[in-house]
């Protein structure tokens, strides 16, 4: 019996589970850097990544996590930015800063957000993935209180074994995905005339 064991085996040990959804997580953040133009691998469509029904519905939720624990670190950068200094490091008006209470105040605000870019990095196994969460993907969704992504099943099966594909991908505008407009289709026949009686 499966007497509350949850998830999906997926075929693999553990440790391989683990490391599978940290890959695809990570694959699906990576999709949002910086391409250039004839890169080798370069994804087509930025947030968006195709993979199976199965690993997809199993990695949507460490996505979700990772992009809140995200949020809660800008939320904290905010916070620690009214105590910050904008001099110059190391120069005579940082070191006063540095030894002022001023500074104990930006760093007791600040700490969230460095435990959350770690908390990240540990989820995610990769530093490059956490950096674009923080920079690019975390920020478009501070104002969504969740559901940051969605499976979109394939008509297609994949090559090969014939499983169930789908599609994992940031949702909405947030995607950066324009709303298409309809297909404008013209009939091959002539418009009809009208009889005049």
């Amino acid at each position: 019996m499966r007497h509350r064991r949850k998830g999906r085996v997926l075929g693999r040990s553990p440790s391989h589970q683990r490391a599978l959804l940290r890959n695809l997580a990570s694959a699906l953040m990576l999709t949002e850097r910086e391409v250039e133009v004839d890169e080798v691998g370069a994804p087509k469509v930025a947030g968006r990544i195709i993979t199976t029904v199965a690993k997809a519905k199993e990695v949507r939720p460490l996505v979700e996590r990772c992009i809140t624990v995200a949020k809660r670190g800008l939320v904290a950068i905010g916070q620690a930015q009214e105590f910050g200094s904008s001099a110059a490091r190391d120069s005579a008006e940082w070191k006063k800063w540095r030894s002022s209470e001023q500074w104990q105040k930006w760093a007791r605000a600040s700490a969230p957000a460095v435990t959350a870019r770690r908390r990240v990095v540990q989820l995610l196994g990769d530093k490059k993935a956490a950096r674009i969460l923080f920079e690019r993907i975390a920020p478009r969704f501070v104002d969504r209180p969740g559901g940051y992504t969605r499976i979109l099943k394939l008509a297609t099966p994949r090559l090969g074994d014939a499983g169930p594909r789908a599609m994992l991908e940031f949702v909405g505008d947030a995607a950066g995905l324009e709303k298409a407009s309809a297909p404008r289709v013209e009939s091959a026949k002539p418009p009809r005339k009208s009889r005049a009686v």
